[in-house]
């Protein structure tokens, strides 16, 4: 069983190693690669006003590429609720198109205090475009619940892990780390339905 997963992102190829050990254990001739393993590779833009049509962008992208295999593509992001569910589909751009996952956060804060946002509930959303190599696609989507901190805290995970606590915790998923995201985030809950559909 061959899995390429279309990202560039190395904290979200880990996530998906991990949360995919599962089908590696039952398919011990499984393989995982990404987009970085295939030389002169040029993702399309993405351009979609929707998590979902991201999603699809990346995995027919890289479908062309590799049409015979498992193809895996997310597109996922931050929706604060006080924002009007903003930065949404735009979480990895939010401060610009080449901007540090510290200047996203750093201007989810501002614009969080400059709108005097209350309460600062939000969620993290995922969604799973699959194909198999028969090329018939499928969704999955997950969600994680919480609320933004104050300021930034833990130095595990990436994008806006360091603000983001998710309900029932009092730590933020980079205080909390892999393990907990491996379990319970909205990449890990979407990943789940589809290893369902496997078993």
């Amino acid at each position: 069983m061959e899995i390429w997963i279309a990202t560039a992102n190395k904290g979200k190829l880990e996530e998906f190693k991990l949360g995919l050990k599962s089908i590696l254990a039952t398919h011990p001739d499984s393989q995982i690669f990404s987009q970085a393993d295939l030389k002169n590779f040029s993702p399309m833009p993405e351009n979609g006003e929707t998590f979902v049509a991201n999603a699809r962008i990346k995995a027919k992208s890289l479908k062309a590429m590799k049409p015979n295999v498992w193809i895996i593509a997310d597109d996922s992001g931050l929706e604060v609720t006080g924002l009007n569910n903003l930065p949404g589909v735009h979480s990895a751009r939010y401060a610009g198109p080449h901007a540090r996952d510290s200047e996203n956060v750093a201007k989810l804060l501002k614009m969080m205090q400059i709108r005097n946002v209350s309460p600062r509930t939000a969620q993290f959303k995922c969604v799973l475009v699959i194909y198999n190599p028969e090329g018939t696609e499928f969704i999955f989507e997950g969600e994680l619940k919480g609320t933004i901190a104050q300021k930034p805290s833990g130095l595990l995970g990436f994008g806006y892990d360091p603000v983001f606590v998710p309900d029932g915790e009092t730590k933020t998923l980079a205080d909390l780390g892999p393990g907990y995201k491996i379990q319970k985030s909205h990449r890990a809950v979407a990943l789940e339905q589809f290893l369902k559909t496997l078993s």
